[in-house]
């Protein structure tokens, strides 16, 4: 081991939770979205609390139900009793927040021969107003809510509108590969293309996006001809998604160009959504669910995928049913997914397509670029100059979800080891320590995907970051190494002494204590912009303007040296991680961190 690590690797004590327990007081509507502190979990692999629903009450074989525990691409038996059960566990690593993948009903098993899997994760929904019940019922939905919301938490739906399940299929498919047929080359004025025969008179585009135009568009054949099998014509509910005219039908998505919008996402029937029917009945569908169950808001997935138009209609829907039923904080957050650090795609999101925030794939980008790149640390800087570009600024920018990894990219820790190869355990549970730590201080509503806080490493993304908390019978989670225990998934994973739960838990209840880390200003201080190592921040209370420093090693060896502060800045009061009693002069700190370490401080004297 190499010697800085018994610095890093010390023990964190369990955090206490009464800031937090001061929440459950209150409504958890009177919080702003940069007050919390949210969980994302798949609830099919968090746990199993009622084995009646594995197979969704559907009969036959796993290729029928979905139901298989040893394939990581089918149900597993998590459900939302499970969840309901684990909110101790959830709310004392100070979890303000649950966000949840789909829980729709979704179509059990789809893929063709050899390479089926299941709907666990949510997104093939076939009922968007219905529970799937391999995780249950309406009613232990309903009681999920209502017990989140008795101990002061929020819960964050996560819905879809750009497709549902992959049930129209094409006459040519198969023939062209579910190649891409463009606007251009066929029209919906002609059937199969240009030279075709004439069909849908008068229609003067997906541009015009009216009743009267849309009226005009009644052949859904002019690119391909999609047809339904016998057995699922009326699969989806409500009706109407089961008719042809509400989707695209122009074959695979290439994620680029003109088919990022009208292709079919990885096969999934795309909707529509420029066609007015297609628009008042999403907005119908997740009006319901707000009133229902008032729910405290919505992660959107595929945000990109869908017109500019639709959100601009969408969004204010959603905003004002919310605002009616007394839900003043609802929460809107696009996923807009990036590799990029640069903030400047998605900020037209928030401008031209109206999100109040987009998930902060920037702000994951510069921490992996500075933590397991070895980037400058000047990276962070440069990120968070950009929140300028968001509607709203950097005001604006605090109620971004910010995240470390996720289920679909993989989790921080795989990509870490990924970017560098033969890492010990010891140095890559530091480095996702330190980025545990700066997720909870900067500016953002942290996201921490279920798993991480128990040191899970995954093979890769996808399917390979969607491990197991209960028990595991899956062998590719299964001889995992994971980090900061000796357990494997093989066993059930909700130990709440976990090194990393620990410090989660206790950067939660630093967090909760003190407003300026969660609605406080942040201005850069000192970094090293042509190597790893400093990066610092302060913060100020957004009533008192009391000063925060936050400082941050990036490199993996000790640093000493100085950063910039506030000039009145006299004492500091550390809050974690190791700091500096008081100032060397003012305006300058002697910031001295062991490798990977980090600073998080109160400035608790001034000058008089």
């Amino acid at each position: 081991m190499r010697p800085y690590l018994s610095l890093i690797l010390a023990a964190i004590g369990a955090a206490s939770v009464p800031a937090l327990a001061q929440t459950a007081s209150v409504s958890p509507q009177e919080r702003p979205p940069e007050d919390e502190v949210v969980y994302f979990v798949l609830p099919d692999r968090f746990e199993n609390g009622d084995t009646s629903n594995d197979r969704g009450g559907i009969g036959g074989g796993p290729l029928d139900h979905g139901f298989d525990p040893a394939h990581k691409g089918f149900y597993h038996g998590g459900d939302l009793k499970g969840l309901t059960e684990r909110l101790d566990y959830i709310q004392g690593m100070g979890v303000t927040a649950i966000w949840f993948a789909p829980v729709f009903k979704n179509k059990p098993v789809q893929g063709e021969t050899g390479k089926e899997s299941a709907g666990y994760h949510g997104y093939w929904v076939t009922d968007f107003t219905s529970i799937d019940p391999h995780f249950g019922s309406n009613d232990e939905f309903k009681a999920f809510v209502d017990a989140a919301h008795a101990r002061g938490m929020k819960v964050y739906m996560d819905i879809i509108t750009n497709h549902t399940a992959d049930v129209i299929d094409y006459t040519e498919g198969k023939a062209t590969g579910y190649a891409y047929r463009s606007l251009a080359d066929y029209p919906y004025s002609r059937r199969g293309g240009a030279d075709g025969e004439a069909i849908n008179e008068g229609f003067l585009g997906d541009h015009v996006q009216t009743a009267e135009n849309f009226a005009r568009l009644t052949a859904p054949d002019f690119a391909y001809t999609p047809i339904v099998p016998e057995a699922e014509r009326e699969v989806k509910v409500p009706a109407w998604l089961n008719d042809p005219i509400y989707y695209h039908n122009r074959g695979s998505s290439t994620f680029s160009g003109e088919s990022s919008l009208y292709g079919d996402f990885a096969g999934l029937d795309d909707l529509y959504t420029e066609h007015p029917r297609v628009l008042s009945g999403m907005i119908e569908i997740y009006q319901s669910w707000i009133t229902r169950f008032g729910i405290d808001g919505f992660r959107i997935d595929t945000a990109k995928h869908v017109n500019p138009e639709f959100w601009q209609a969408f969004v204010p829907a959603m905003l004002e049913t919310a605002e009616a039923e007394g839900l003043s904080n609802f929460h809107i957050f696009g996923e807009v997914y990036s590799e990029s650090r640069d903030s400047g795609f998605l900020a037209r999101f928030t401008r031209r397509d109206g999100f109040p925030a987009v998930l902060d794939f920037a702000f994951q980008a510069a921490v992996r670029d500075a933590l397991a790149r070895n980037l400058p640390a000047g990276v962070m800087v440069e990120m968070f100059d950009g929140d300028v570009n968001y509607e709203g600024g950097e005001e604006a920018a605090r109620t971004m979800p910010t995240f470390l990894g996720n289920h679909d990219m993989g989790r921080f820790s795989t990509l870490i080891k990924a970017d560098n190869p033969g890492i010990s355990q010891d140095e890559l549970l530091a480095r996702v320590k330190l980025g545990h730590a700066m997720l909870m201080s900067l500016r953002g509503s942290p996201v921490i995907y279920s798993g991480d806080e128990q040191g899970f490493v995954g093979d890769g993304n996808d399917q390979a970051a969607r491990e197991d908390m209960f028990a595991s019978k899956t062998a590719s989670y299964n001889d995992n190494d994971l980090i900061g225990t000796d357990a494997t998934t093989a066993e059930a994973n909700f130990d709440t002494a976990h090194p990393l739960y620990s410090l989660i838990a206790e950067l939660a209840a630093v967090r909760a204590e003190h407003s300026a880390l969660r609605r406080g200003k942040q201005i850069n201080r000192s970094y090293n912009d042509t190597a790893p190592g400093l990066v610092s921040f302060s913060r100020f209370d957004p009533e008192e303007g009391t000063e925060y420093l936050l400082a941050f090693n990036t490199s993996a060896k000790p640093l000493k040296q100085q950063s910039t502060i506030g000039y009145e800045a006299r004492k500091l009061e550390t809050l974690s991680g190791a700091c500096a009693d008081t100032v060397s002069a003012p305006g300058s700190v002697t910031v001295e961190l062991p490798a990977l370490g980090w600073c998080i401080a109160k400035v608790s004297e001034t000058a008089q």
